[in-house]
């Protein structure tokens, strides 16, 4: 108990009981005040100056590996805004996006290429995965998100010591497979992409169960449904981001990954000591070739494993 407070002197505790009323009165004036100035100025539009938000243009003649999409069907055209919108206004992953794909773009494009899919699919790894080596809630991995059985269908390595869903350019390789196929099953790369989400298998039987044949008159389960206008909106956000609102200093992006190879056809008992013959870390090493999956390589077969390994140049980035 304060001693400074004497409960048998009745002036001092009316004084005291007056002085929290006056208190009370003036901080409830205060916060009543408050709001009124700030209904006054939402009311004028005052904030207006410091939070917009806008709606986007649609992109002129906008297409997916070529092909049109047709956005003067109204229903296509609320589906194509509504991505554009969404990935648009998710802002801090949206800079994470462009930066981490000045990273790896210039890995997947040059396979895109030699293996005749458009330049347009790598905003799918972008859409499947944020090019990150993630694992799906069935079981699917890496940056294209395969499944276990079709990377072992496409001929992958994948066990408890490699596992080569994780390996950048075998996983785009095998992803650029899937897709031609696909492309020949459906006629259009627009229903490959669709296929890569559903499954070739439940494509077919949409088309045919609800006679349609083409990806924006079939009605399909929610992903599928977004899934390819997602992919479209992320390529013309990409390729114009200026345009939608990201400003990036060309000093923040993400640099490609610099790398030799060093070729092995025996086991590496342990990494690590592997790692330093290369003057690198055991977790650059694996930074490098995510594929590996154990802290040795097990290679009882003998086979030819191509390691990414320093080039001589710090992989940590010090200043630009």
């Amino acid at each position: 108990m304060n001693k400074y407070l004497n409960l048998k002197n009745p002036f001092l505790i009316i004084s005291f009981i007056l002085f929290l009323g006056i208190t009370y009165i003036s901080l409830s004036a205060f916060n009543n005040q408050a709001s009124e100035d700030n209904e006054s100025k939402e009311m004028d539009g005052s904030f207006s100056e410091d939070y917009k938000v806008f709606s986007l243009a649609m992109p002129e003649n906008p297409s997916f590996a070529g092909e049109v999409i047709p956005v003067e069907d109204a229903d296509v055209y609320e589906r194509f805004d509504r991505e554009l919108l969404v990935n648009t206004y998710w802002q801090s992953n949206g800079i994470l996006l462009i930066k981490r794909a000045k990273k790896y773009f210039p890995i997947i494009e040059p396979i895109l290429a030699e293996e005749g899919v458009p330049d347009d699919f790598k905003y799918l790894a972008l859409a499947e995965s944020g090019l990150m080596n993630v694992t799906s809630p069935a079981g699917a991995k890496g940056f294209w998100q395969i499944m276990k059985a079709t990377g072992k269908e496409y001929g992958l390595e994948i066990n408890g010591n490699v596992d080569e869903r994780y390996h950048i350019e075998k996983s785009t390789r095998l992803a650029c497979e899937y897709l031609r196929k696909a492309k020949e099953k459906f006629g259009t790369w627009t229903l490959a992409a669709a296929s890569y989400n559903a499954g070739r298998s439940y494509i077919l039987k949409e088309l045919d169960r609800q006679e349609a044949k083409s990806y924006y008159d079939l009605l399909l389960g929610e992903e599928t449904a977004r899934y390819v206008f997602r992919i479209a909106a992320m390529k013309y956000i990409f390729q114009n981001p200026d345009q939608f609102g990201f400003r990036i200093d060309e000093q923040h992006y993400y640099d490609p990954l610099k790398y030799d190879v060093v070729e092995v056809d025996t086991a590496i008992q342990n990494l690590a000591k592997f790692a330093k013959k290369y003057d690198m870390s055991y977790k650059t090493l694996k930074v490098f070739n995510p594929w590996l999956r154990e802290k040795k390589l097990i290679n009882r077969s003998g086979k030819h494993y191509k390691i990414k390994v320093h080039t001589g140049d710090d992989y940590k980035i010090i200043s630009k």
